[in-house]
């Protein structure tokens, strides 16, 4: 939480000294739309990792029983580490450079830039680097996403939006389903089944990729005709 801190400081810091503006340029003052932005970000991501879970157990005869050693302290806590991290990358990534670089090179540049770094910093926080293939995989997968997150932002002018998609996501990966680097969570899986692989692999590979970047593209689309619609009334 010190670290949110200080990134909130270091956040007004470059705005006022850039931009002559405060936290608030970065929409973070609750609305009732930036609060339905954030609920349909979260409700969207966790379906969509759902349903990627559960399709890849069910192709490869997989099934999940639930941790009976997991309590709702390890929830909390869990759930907390997972916020955390969602937030610290957030105020790095979609935070006061993405909207300095918004006012200074316009939104498709300053998006372009912020995805990119968003996909190199995955090298390290996966711990990829020197692994060429890896490395491809991982920049294009989280650079796609960092694009969505970007955008999300960028559109609606506030964080909510893709707190919400990234903190479902996450949530629901690492801390539902056990698949994040905090191990056995909610939900364990017993791995007995076939590991999947050919057409079924690939279809659900792009699933992964592009299913919930093209829901928020289209969400936006629709987001952006309703407040030039409210602009003319």
């Amino acid at each position: 939480m010190i670290g949110i801190l200080i990134q909130l400081i270091i956040s007004w810091l470059l705005l006022w000294l850039f931009e002559k503006k405060d936290l608030t340029a970065l929409g973070i003052k609750p609305t009732k739309g930036r609060l339905f932005n954030f609920l349909f970000g979260f409700l969207t991501a966790a379906i969509c990792f759902t349903i990627y879970c559960l399709t890849t157990t069910t192709l490869t005869n997989n099934h999940w029983t639930l941790n009976n050693d997991f309590t709702a302290k390890n929830f909390a806590t869990s759930s907390w580490w997972t916020l955390n991290s969602v937030l610290f990358e957030e105020l790095i990534f979609r935070g006061a450079l993405l909207y300095i670089l918004i006012q200074k090179i316009g939104i498709n540049k300053a998006c372009l830039i912020s995805s990119i770094a968003f996909g190199i910093y995955h090298w390290f926080s996966y711990g990829v680097l020197g692994n060429p293939i890896q490395m491809i995989y991982v920049f294009f997968s989280t650079g796609i996403w960092g694009l969505m997150y970007a955008l999300a932002f960028a559109k609606t002018k506030s964080l909510y939006l893709p707190i919400g998609l990234h903190l479902g996501w996450n949530l629901f990966n690492i801390v539902v389903f056990s698949q994040g680097p905090l191990g056995q969570q909610l939900l364990i899986n017993d791995n007995n089944g076939k590991l999947l692989n050919g057409l079924p692999s690939l279809v659900l590979s792009l699933f992964q990729l592009f299913f919930l970047p093209t829901i928020v593209y289209l969400y936006l689309r629709r987001y952006e005709r309703a407040e030039g619609k409210s602009e003319v009334t």
